[in-house]
């Protein structure tokens, strides 16, 4: 293509104005073509001439997109695909530097010396190309233009110390992916641009980035061919790429023209390195802000001059190489490469016997290997497509609609939609070429929907994978220091700016859980700072809140609702536990004191109320002398104390003292000195709190659930934790302490000498079986003797005589353990009232078997046969176990197992015989031991811890 017009070359660095200067002299002409070197900057170009002078006049041709206006005044083409044979008053050239490339160099090359407007002819680039310009096209004028900003280098910095507007370059997807990633976390996202996206997913890609959404960009060197961005600094990845055959160093212009998209218009940028690339060299680094470069004096150049008389001659006619000294055979191109292999293919070869023939091979060949999966598969696709086109004068719809199918999906992942994208633009390049389809408007359309669906679902993916918009989002309201809105919900979950980032749990803030890193921190960080208003609101809310809505754990912790707010810490008094909060840093010490208050009232006012009793004892200043002391051991052992630890203090308290501290409502047991009521689950709660924190344990003793007699030991409790629970250990289980006093009362009446046997009343009080109570008693201090012996079972029906009970008339066993005893059963609460009030129960009467058990005959073990039923009206006999229960050793054999349970001799008194060490209370020679599990002798005082007995004596000082 010539003209007579003028030939202008505008050459300067980056940030010159060129295209911008281009556009504007083409637009100034009725007509005009400009060539660029993406389909990305054709469609910015596109899209800005349009915004001027409307879509009717303005056409857009690349390779895979082709929209021709009726009207068409100003064309917008990628360099390859510029038509020929057109004659516009303007044609322009941008980058034509790039005819040093060795994959295209050899396009710009032709361009520069075949293609001129008919008025003017612009060619666009960098200064490095003025030698050659000016040697190849002798009536050429040059135009020289400087950078309106200054570049400046800052060396390298870690991508965690990137500033915002930064775009970082890669040279591989793996390399970009890798950094996306990393910023992600680090920084919120970043956008991803590279030349292998769709114009469409690009600029939703560049939308987002000058929209404000991200801060940073990663990109390929794609973005350092004219596309206009905000960016401020370019960081360089790596300094090295692979180029199609090898890995090279990039050249300083090279780089020179990444860094130039640093700084637009009149504002100045800067360029580094980051990551695992190496410092760039004094050297280098002063070139590109000198903009000094090698000039370029070899361009890359292929014959034009084609010729189709047969595959052989057309690839001859390829390879000629130049005659001028500036310009270089191009290596072997993809197409050339192509053809080479489809000409070695019979049918092919067969086909093409004439110059159209050999002209749509090559058509053919010129397809971009856009799916780069290998030479062989490009070549065998090329080939069903050059036949069919061969044989049928277009392609097969059908063939054409399973392909297009095929890839029109929009699930998977980033590789698999690029890898659709990639194989949709061959059909969408296919369908552009003129007379290969029979509808043409029809695949040009449906190969666009499904690249821009493709494309849609992949700018999707990119942000899903590379944005966090919420981190984005409160990274940017926080480096505009303004005030931040925070709202949160009912339930606690925190929102700031619309976006998600925890809860609120009290006076604490929980980031996302979903968040980690540097992200986590950004968002703790914006979320403290906007909900500062929100803990002066919740604080007062707290600070009115009732009692009811807050609560103590068993361990210690302070809850107002399901939210931790606090947890009581020892005090130097053990009833007056202090309080420390759980309230974040930012909150404000006005929040800090505020919730500290409403916790110490809270905790005061539950002590106040749980040991009321126990705050009065302490506050009595009637009590003196030795009443006064034992009071201040009950206050500092939280109302129980084993009596056995007080044994010498009990005894040297007189009936006035005694009397003093019942008022209060102690009861002197035979086992614990206790207060009935703060046996409740309440107090005994709070009691193993308050004691566990006196004794610094790091875990405290739970509470046992409430109303059960009996409960497991536990044997990893610290010590004490049994009394503390209002429980008294006693072999593997523990027993409540005011049901052992009951227990203990029963036992008095027994001959814990000679032996005894459980009552019913024993077990039902206890809710055990006769071997859990033999258990319970060996942990009291008794031994239990097993033994078995033959039990009369009655005959269901017995005739009786006259004047004897009816025959259905029950027999009881009142030696039998009652069947079903439950191990953990509540206490009666008629009998606790009673035992509460520290009144001795009235010993119940034993029920007496029925006259009928009489009347039965009874038939001695030994005079049934082994192996011989007896009579029908006889009683079946079999065998019950029993347990005899003496105090520390087993009873004396007496040759009668049930003499247990004679009475004792000596007109119903014990035997005197000698006391033995270790027996219970009133056994002669034990002092340590002062309780027991039988009555009193008459000729020693009367137990001044009867209250019974205290009463009798007062009445007797009366008379």
């Amino acid at each position: 293509m010539s003209g007579n017009g003028k030939v202008v070359a505008v050459l300067g660095p980056t940030n010159t104005g060129k295209t911008s200067y281009a556009i504007e002299r083409m637009l100034g002409h009725r007509t005009g073509i400009i060539g660029l070197p993406l389909r990305l900057l054709a469609r910015e170009v596109y899209d800005r001439i349009v915004a001027i002078r409307g879509p009717s006049v303005v056409a857009l041709v690349t390779g895979e997109e082709r929209i021709v206006p009726p009207r068409t005044q100003y064309w917008v083409c990628t360099v390859e695909a510029m038509p020929e044979g057109m004659g516009a008053d303007c044609v322009a050239i941008d980058e034509v530097q790039l005819c040093a490339d060795p994959e295209r160099g050899h396009v710009f090359t032709d361009r520069l010396l075949r293609y001129r407007g008919l008025h003017e002819t612009l060619f666009l680039g960098a200064s490095t190309m003025r030698g050659s310009i000016a040697a190849l096209v002798p009536e050429v004028h040059f135009v020289t233009r400087e950078r309106m900003s200054e570049l400046t280098h800052i060396g390298q910095k870690k991508i965690s110390r990137m500033k915002p507007r930064s775009a970082i370059v890669g040279f591989s997807v793996e390399n970009v992916y890798a950094i996306a990633e990393l910023i992600r976390r680090q920084k919120g996202g970043a956008a991803v641009v590279m030349g292998a996206l769709s114009p469409r997913t690009r600029n939703a890609q560049v939308d987002m980035y000058q929209n404000g959404e991200v801060d940073y960009l990663v990109a390929t060197d794609a973005i350092g061919m004219g596309l206009n961005l905000d960016v401020d600094h370019v960081a360089f990845s790596a300094l090295s790429k692979f180029d199609g055959r090898r890995m090279r160093p990039l050249a300083p212009n090279e780089l020179a023209q990444i860094a130039g998209r640093a700084g637009r218009g009149f504002k100045s940028g800067t360029f580094g390195t980051t990551g695992d690339a190496p410092a760039l060299d004094d050297g280098v680094a002063q070139a590109i802000m000198d903009h000094n470069f090698t000039p370029q004096n070899k361009l890359n150049w292929r014959n034009h001059a084609l010729q189709f008389g047969s595959i052989d001659r057309l690839i001859s006619t390829l390879e000629v190489s130049p005659k001028e000294e500036r310009l270089v055979r191009a290596r072997e191109a993809d197409d050339l490469k192509a053809l080479k292999t489809l000409g070695q293919l019979d049918e092919v070869y067969a086909r093409c016997t004439n110059g159209p023939s050999v002209k749509l091979l090559w058509d053919v060949c010129r397809i971009p290997d856009f799916r780069g999966i290998s030479s062989a598969e490009h070549a065998a696709l090329l080939e069903s497509i050059f036949i069919d086109l061969h044989q049928r004068g277009e392609i097969s719809e059908d063939w054409l609609a399973r392909q297009v199918k095929r890839i029109d999906r929009t699930d998977g992942d980033i590789d698999a939609l690029s890898k659709r994208l990639a194989f949709i633009r061959t059909w969408t390049y296919v369908a552009q070429r003129k007379d290969w389809t029979r509808d043409e408007s029809h695949w040009r359309g449906a190969t666009r929907v499904v690249e821009d669906r493709l494309s849609d679902a992949l700018h999707e993916r990119l942000t899903q994978r590379f944005v966090d918009r919420r981190t984005s989002v409160l990274l940017r309201r926080l480096g505009q220091k303004e005030a931040m809105v925070a709202e949160v919900s009912d339930t606690g979950e925190v929102t700031v700016e619309g976006e998600f980032v925890g809860k609120l749990d009290g006076f604490r803030f929980r980031a996302d859980k979903g968040a980690g890193g540097a992200e986590e921190k950004t968002i703790k960080t914006a979320a403290l700072q906007a909900l500062a208003p929100q803990f002066h609101l919740r604080a007062d809310r707290f600070y009115n809140a009732p009692d009811t809505e807050i609560d103590f754990t068993e361990q210690g912790g302070l809850m107002w609702g399901a939210s931790a707010v606090g947890k009581l810490v020892a005090g130097q008094d053990p009833l007056k536990p202090q309080v420390e909060v759980f309230v974040d840093d930012v909150a404000g010490p006005e929040v800090v004191q505020k919730v500290q208050r409403r916790l110490q009232h809270f905790i005061d006012r539950k002590v106040a109320a749980l040991f009321e009793p126990l705050l009065a004892l302490s506050k009595d200043e009637t009590l003196n002398g030795l009443a006064r002391g034992f009071a201040f051991q009950m206050v500092e052992n939280f109302g129980i104390i084993p009596r056995a630890r007080v044994a010498e203090d009990v005894k040297s308290l007189d009936q006035d003292a005694r009397g003093a501290l019942r008022k209060h409502g102690i009861r002197f047991g035979q086992f614990t000195i206790f207060m009935p009521l703060l046996l409740k689950p309440a107090p005994t709660r709070l009691r193993l709190v308050l004691w566990s924190l006196s004794k610094g344990l790091s875990e405290f003793p739970e509470a046992p659930p409430p109303g059960l007699v009996t409960i497991p030991v536990d044997a990893g409790a610290p010590e004490g934790a049994d009394t503390m629970s209002g429980y008294r250990n006693a072999g593997t289980r523990a027993i409540r302490i005011d049901m052992l006093e009951r227990l203990a009362d029963m036992l008095r009446s027994e001959n814990s000498r000679s032996g005894f046997e459980a009552k019913a009343d024993m077990l039902s009080i206890t809710g055990m079986t006769l071997e859990q109570f033999a258990d319970l008693m060996g942990g009291l201090g008794y031994h239990a003797e097993k033994a078995e012996r033959s039990k009369v079972k009655p005959v269901t029906e017995v005739m009786p005589k006259a004047g004897e009970a009816k025959a259905d008339t029950p027999v009881m066993d009142v030696n039998a353990a009652p069947e079903g005893a439950i191990t953990e059963s509540p206490a009666p609460d008629a009998t606790a009232e009673i035992a509460d009030a520290g009144v001795a129960p009235i010993a119940e009467t034993p029920v007496e078997a029925p006259e009928v058990a009489a009347a039965l005959p009874e038939t001695p073990a030994e005079e049934i046969l082994p192996g011989t039923a007896p009579d029908a009206d006889v009683a079946e006999v079999e065998m019950e176990v029993f347990y005899t229960f003496t105090w520390g050793r087993p009873a004396r054999n007496t040759g009668n197992p049930r003499r247990s349970n004679d009475k004792p001799r000596g007109k119903g008194k014990p035997s005197q015989g000698k006391g033995r060490k270790g027996g219970p209370k009133g056994d002669k020679g034990n002092k340590a031991q002062n309780f027991s599990a039988r009555p009193p002798k008459k000729e020693k005082a009367i137990d001044p811890d009867n209250p019974f007995a205290a009463a009798l004596m007062g009445l007797k000082d009366s008379k």
